[in-house]
């Protein structure tokens, strides 16, 4: 049998009672007995009850209750915090990084996992949930590992092509998922440029409108590790967006500029136009004249509008960002050799996203299998995932 449990309003009507037997002169003990209580008991409840009423006692019980609540309230919330806190050192931003959140705070923090859930903001079904990983997913993990390694200016984009010709068989959502669960990414910061536009809303540029209707050429200046600058000379096809040279050279003059556009006019044949800025090796006389008697129009830019001969400046920023930039030349020929290899790269291996993801000049690779062949890297520097290099 259980022992009973007393309500305050039982108490207090014993209590009145025990006082009316102690008045008629019974001793503690005997009243007692007749409550049916032991003197302790009896002692107890005089003390926590004694002279109050029974609307007292029960506004007492209900303060002992909120009191009660309140104290696990603050308890929670300071549990709370702390699960937060534990959890506040990195961003939650996916459900897997949620699931080892959770993991991780209910080992350290001894809670339960739906308390865990709860304050993290987790769906327990998919903090349970067991993923089942494809058969091919660690072989398709690491040959894009390999690629970003390989080219690390590349985006997944370009990656997704390069397995595509691989004879990988995965879609844009399967590769963009591996990717940040890896941590690939391509750092680039793309500073905004104004433009120059017409009353009509129409830039001031022709645009190219075959292969061979508009060429353009510039200047890019890097440095040897001695420190020593050199100059390149790009030739590209707008159309095409293929690069039809590159002379790499320590000075480069008008003259060297004539020599390498007579050699690419006898082997491609003269264009109908000509984009350059404003530098002397571009506007100089001779120039000029010898374009104006081979038939080719010259069309310069506006002084200090660079992005007017965007083809090219795209160009050069895609050679400075995915070699210059990853390569230390150690000499001249050296950076002759490497240079004319990225050339070779960017015009048969090289997706290119303005023509769906394929080289400028693709048959130059094709063997008569008609299979894609990947050039072999670069020596001299390995470029890491996140873009650097190792000298």
């Amino acid at each position: 049998m259980g022992i009973r449990k007393h309500t305050p309003e039982q108490i207090i009507a014993k209590l009145r009672e025990a006082e009316v037997l102690l008045a008629r002169g019974e001793t503690v003990p005997k009243v007692s007995r007749k409550l049916g209580v032991t003197e302790q008991t009896y002692y107890r409840w005089r003390k926590e009850y004694g002279g109050m009423r029974v609307s007292q006692a029960q506004k007492l019980k209900e303060l002992e209750k909120e009191n009660s609540r309140l104290k696990r309230l603050v308890a929670d919330l300071n549990l709370d915090k702390m699960i937060l806190e534990e959890a506040a050192k990195g961003k939650l931003l996916s459900p897997s990084r949620r699931r080892r959140c959770v993991y991780r705070v209910r080992e350290k923090m001894q809670v339960s996992e739906r308390k865990a859930c709860r304050v993290l903001g987790q769906v327990r079904s998919t903090q349970r949930y067991a993923s089942n990983p494809r058969a091919d997913e660690a072989a398709l993990t690491a040959a894009v590992i390999e690629l970003a390694t390989q080219y690390g200016r590349y985006g997944y984009r370009r990656i997704l092509e390069l397995l595509h010709r691989d004879g990988w068989k995965v879609s844009h959502t399967r590769l963009e998922r591996i990717w940040r669960r890896e941590g690939l990414q391509v750092p680039k910061k793309q500073p905004k440029r104004k433009r120059l536009w017409l009353a009509d809303g129409s830039c001031i540029r022709l645009r190219p409108c075959w292969p061979g209707h508009v060429w353009s050429y510039d200047f890019v200046m890097d440095r040897t590790h001695d420190g020593k600058a050199f100059r390149m000379l790009t030739v590209i096809d707008e159309y095409t967006r293929e690069c039809l040279a590159i002379d790499v050279a320590r000075s480069l003059k008008s003259e060297d500029v004539l020599y390498r556009l007579s050699r690419l006019f006898v082997e491609r044949g003269a264009p109908d136009h000509i984009r350059s800025d404003n530098g002397p090796e571009f506007t100089a006389k001779a120039v000029r004249k010898w374009l104006g008697r081979v038939g080719v129009k010259t069309l310069f830019i506006e002084p200090g509008s660079p992005w007017e001969n965007g083809y090219n400046e795209s160009f050069n920023g895609k050679l400075r960002d995915e070699l210059l930039n990853g390569e230390i030349f150690t000499t001249l020929r050296e950076a002759r050799y490497l240079i004319d290899e990225w050339r070779w790269e960017y015009n048969t291996f090289r997706p290119h996203s303005a023509l769906g993801y394929k080289p400028p000049a693709p048959k130059a690779t094709l063997p008569p299998g008609g299979e894609w062949s990947q050039p072999s890297k670069r020596q001299g520097g390995s470029t890491n995932i996140a873009g650097g290099t190792n000298g």
